[in-house]
C-alpha cells in the first residue's frame, strides 16, 4: 500500500513539478517582454504606430559601401518593401502576404520562396516581435543570461509559427534589445552561418525607441558580416498600399516567358518544354541571358536539378557563350560538382579570356 502510495505522488511530482517549472519560466520571460516594451515606449505608444519608413540607410559589408540611399518601409497588417517606387529604383523586393522580386532589367516579377520568401515575411510587422507574441502564433523562452560586449542580458528565444528561431537579448538594466542571434545564408548559395546582429543609437520615434545602428559579425570569428546606419525613421506616414505590392506593366514576351519558367521550377521537364517552344515559336528572340537569368534564380529558390537542366540546354543552345559557361558552372559548383564546375569556368575562359567571374569562381574552387 505505502509503495503504491509513494509511486502514485512520485508520478504526481514528475508530472507537477516541469509544469511547475515551465509556469515560472514563463512568468519570467513574459515579465521580461512586459519590461522590454515599456522601456521602449510602452504598449499604447507601440500600437499607436501605422507605419514606418526607415530611410536614407548606409549598408556596407566587407568590400562594399552602399550608396546611403536604402530605404525600407513596414505597414500594418504585415506589409514591407525595400525600396521605394517614386525613386525610380532598379530593384524592389517586399511582402504583401507573399514575398516578391521586382527587377527593372530585364523586367520582371518573380514571387519567391525558401530563403528569401523567408528573409521576407519574418519581422514585417511594425509593432516589432514581442508585443502580441502568441496571437502571431509564436511562442517565446527564457534560455538564461550572457554578456554582450560588456553588459548583462536575458537571453529570450523567439519561434515563430514556421519553426524560425531567433534568441534576443534585453539589457538587463535598459531592457532594450541590444543584440540577436540567428542562423542563415549571407548570400544566395552560402552556407548557413550563425551570426549575431548589435543594435545601438536609439532615437525615440513617434515615442518609441529604435536602434538606427546595426551591425552583424559572425559569432564563431568576430568577423562583421555587414553594419547598417540609418538616416532617418519616420512613422506614421501616408503610404500607398499598392506599393507593396509588385509593380504593374505589361509584358513583352521575353519577359513573360522568363516569369512562366520561374513559376514553373518546380517541375524540369515543364521548363525545357516552355524553354523549347519559345525558341520554336520566336526564333528572332535571343533567349540567352533570359535563360541565364532565370537558371540562376531557380537556383537561388533550391530547385537545384531544375537550374542544372535549363543551363545544360542554354549553354549547349550558346556554345560560344562565355556568360552561359560561367552560369552552368556556377550551378555545379553549387550542388558540389566541383569537376564540371571547373570544366566550364576554364572554357568561359577560353571563349573570353579574362573573364572575372569566371577567373574568381575558379580560383575559389577546392583543389582537385
Amino acid at each position: 500500500m505505502l509503495r503504491t502510495i509513494l509511486m502514485t505522488l512520485a508520478t504526481f511530482l514528475l508530472a507537477a513539478a516541469p509544469g511547475a517549472s515551465a509556469q515560472s519560466r514563463r512568468a519570467d520571460v513574459n515579465t521580461i517582454i512586459a519590461r522590454h516594451i515599456e522601456a521602449r515606449g510602452g504598449e499604447a505608444a507601440i500600437r499607436a504606430l501605422n507605419s514606418l519608413v526607415f530611410d536614407n540607410g548606409s549598408y556596407s559589408e566587407p568590400g562594399y559601401t552602399g550608396s546611403g540611399d536604402a530605404v525600407m518601409m513596414l505597414m500594418r497588417p504585415y506589409l514591407k518593401l525595400v525600396g521605394r517606387p517614386d525613386r525610380n529604383p532598379d530593384f524592389m523586393e517586399g511582402y504583401d502576404g507573399a514575398a516578391w522580386e521586382w527587377y527593372r532589367d530585364p523586367g520582371i516579377v518573380l514571387r519567391t520562396t525558401g530563403d528569401a520568401s523567408e528573409a521576407a515575411r519574418h519581422y514585417a510587422d511594425v509593432e516589432g516581435p514581442f508585443l502580441d507574441y502568441a496571437a502571431k502564433g509564436s511562442h517565446v523562452e527564457l534560455i538564461g543570461e550572457e554578456t554582450i560586449g560588456n553588459r548583462r542580458a536575458y537571453q529570450v528565444r523567439l519561434t515563430m509559427m514556421d519553426g524560425y528561431e531567433t534568441d534576443f537579448f534585453i539589457d538587463r538594466r535598459t531592457y532594450m534589445i541590444i543584440a540577436s542571434r540567428h542562423t542563415a545564408s549571407i548570400h544566395a548559395f552560402g552556407t548557413r552561418v550563425a551570426s549575431e546582429t548589435r543594435f545601438s543609437d536609439f532615437r525615440p520615434v513617434a515615442g518609441v525607441l529604435f536602434p538606427f545602428r546595426s551591425s552583424e559579425v559572425e559569432i564563431a570569428t568576430g568577423r562583421e558580416l555587414n553594419a547598417m546606419q540609418w538616416g532617418s525613421i519616420e512613422a506614421n506616414q501616408d503610404l500607398p498600399v499598392q506599393w507593396f505590392s509588385p509593380p504593374r506593366f505589361e509584358r513583352t514576351p521575353l519577359q513573360a516567358f522568363m516569369e512562366q519558367m520561374f513559376n514553373q521550377r518546380v517541375d524540369a521537364p515543364a521548363v525545357l518544354w516552355t524553354y523549347h517552344n519559345f525558341r520554336r515559336t520566336h526564333p528572332d528572340i535571343d533567349t540567352r541571358e533570359a535563360a541565364e537569368i532565370i537558371g540562376f534564380q531557380i537556383l537561388k529558390m533550391g530547385q537545384l536539378d531544375q537550374a542544372i537542366a535549363l543551363l545544360e540546354r542554354n549553354a549547349a543552345d550558346n556554345p560560344d557563350a562565355a556568360d552561359s559557361a560561367f552560369g552552368l558552372g556556377r550551378a555545379y559548383a553549387t550542388v558540389g560538382r566541383t569537376a564540371e564546375a571547373r570544366r566550364e569556368f576554364n572554357r568561359a575562359l577560353q571563349i573570353e579570356p579574362g573573364h572575372a567571374r569566371a577567373t574568381r569562381a575558379l580560383a575559389a574552387l577546392p583543389p582537385n
